[in-house]
């Protein structure tokens, strides 16, 4: 414990709503790392940071001390630009899966460490492990050696890096200071910039699938992320991205991967690919390998064209102990027992397809995580899906569910029913990309 700096002492100092110097953000990101704070006094400034607030000074002093509470990874060895992309979380993101390896064939490193996912759907290591045999959890020695290697490495956060973020991000979850934003731009940048990235680029969502429903909350989150990153000497910036519908037309772990792969392939979905070429143009262009957005798409377009963006995927499977055929033959991924067409009520046109909704259904197949330590179902999932606008007859199929067995199946099959509207009224989907910030 750093003399003169007590938990009480700091703690009442936020409470009173005094900005922290950085010795008094050391002491308690120390405290949560070593275990000289108890865990009602971590819960206790957690609280007050949540009620008080923190300025951009503070909340990028924080984020830094929780990056050096573990090791910074040093990848000034690898001689290429490091960019990352980081999203706040969807319905049917898969984005990271074709988007890392379309912009590592650009000549850009991407040393990306991702999430599992809790509650809604699998996060990006989920979709990963339903590749058969492939390692998310790789060392940082290996890491390294794979980024020099392939210039390409999704991973899960080891325990060198941030520790003191996994201790907090847990207190936050049963104190109700989850939506802190200090806190969240710390947690989430504390573990992005321990990688060892030159750049990053964030997908911050809004809409009824998003962790932050509210636009004005999630632009809110984006200009604190952007502001803190920068002050911490990384160029940032962030793309606010609609999430009222599920990106793409899948939701659940292996389906999301062969949509990936189709993306690579050239046959990917028109909203996922809007959203992927918007965040791809925005990591070319802060690695500085593309002078205009416009030369930064044709460079990522090319990838696709070329196959060079689906070979450095096989490259990047193989390297992480997975089966490399995957990405050429998709069916080798899991598989569900049960199929189920869900047919259209009427003839019309589809008005709408509630994110939270299909994410629900989702969940009660299996394909997320309704508590922490649930096992997923990498098979099961909703494919196919409809889109807002699109014209349905009567009896045609507004998406194909797939189970494990009758009853989730049945569950799926009657939240889906409400989640999925379709009549004779005109429906436009919102646009997707909102606006770029930084």
């Amino acid at each position: 414990m750093i003399p003169g700096y007590f938990p009480q002492h700091v703690i009442a100092r936020k409470r009173d709503g005094h900005a922290l110097t950085r010795d008094e953000i050391a002491a308690f990101v120390r405290g949560a790392t070593d275990g000289s704070w108890a865990d009602y006094q971590l819960s206790a400034m957690l609280m007050a940071v949540f009620l008080r607030g923190m300025d951009t000074a503070e909340t990028a002093m924080l984020t830094d001390a929780m990056m050096r509470s573990g090791i910074v990874a040093d990848l000034a060895g690898i001689n290429l630009p490091k960019a990352d992309k980081h999203s706040t979380g969807g319905v049917g993101d898969k984005v990271s899966l074709h988007l890392a390896p379309m912009v590592a064939a650009c000549g850009v490193a991407v040393p990306m460490i991702s999430g599992r996912g809790l509650g809604h759907t699998g996060g990006t290591l989920d979709k990963l492990e339903s590749i058969p045999g492939f390692r998310v959890n790789l060392t940082l020695a290996e890491y390294r050696a794979q980024l020099e290697k392939i210039g390409l490495a999704l991973i899960g956060q080891t325990a060198e890096l941030a520790p003191a973020d996994k201790k907090l991000y847990a207190l936050r979850d049963v104190t109700g200071t989850v939506e802190s934003i200090p806190l969240i731009c710390a947690s989430i940048l504390s573990k992005k910039l321990a990688e060892g990235i030159d750049v990053l680029v964030l997908d911050v969502k809004f809409g009824r699938g998003a962790f932050m429903p509210e636009k004005a909350r999630a632009r809110e989150l984006a200009q604190a992320l952007v502001s803190v990153a920068t002050a911490m000497g990384k160029p940032t910036r962030a793309v606010l991205t609609a999430m009222d519908q599920p990106l793409g037309r899948t939701v659940g772990n292996a389906l999301e991967v062969a949509e990936s792969i189709e993306c690579l392939k050239g046959n990917g979905p028109a909203d996922t690919m809007e959203v992927t070429y918007a965040l791809g143009e925005q990591m070319l262009l802060l690695a500085k390998v593309s002078a205009t957005k416009e030369a930064a798409r044709k460079q990522l377009e090319v990838t696709i064209a070329n196959g060079s963006a689906l070979a450095k995927f096989r490259d990047l499977i193989a390297a992480q102990g997975g089966d490399a055929r995957v990405a050429d033959d998709s069916a080798r991924l899991p598989q569900a027992k049960l199929r189920f067409a869900l047919a259209a009520p009427q003839a019309g046109q589809v008005r709408d397809v509630d994110a939270l909704g299909v994410a629900l259904a989702s969940l009660r197949l299996g394909a997320g995580r309704a508590k922490a330590e649930d096992k997923i179902d990498h098979a099961v999932g909703v494919s196919a899906l409809v889109k807002i606008g699109e014209r349905v007859e009567a009896g045609s199929p507004l998406c194909v569910i797939h189970a494990s067995d009758e009853a989730t199946l049945a569950e799926a099959k009657a939240i889906l029913g409400k989640a999925i509207a379709v009549d004779e009224a005109t429906a436009t989907a919102a646009d997707l990309i909102d606006e770029v910030i930084g």
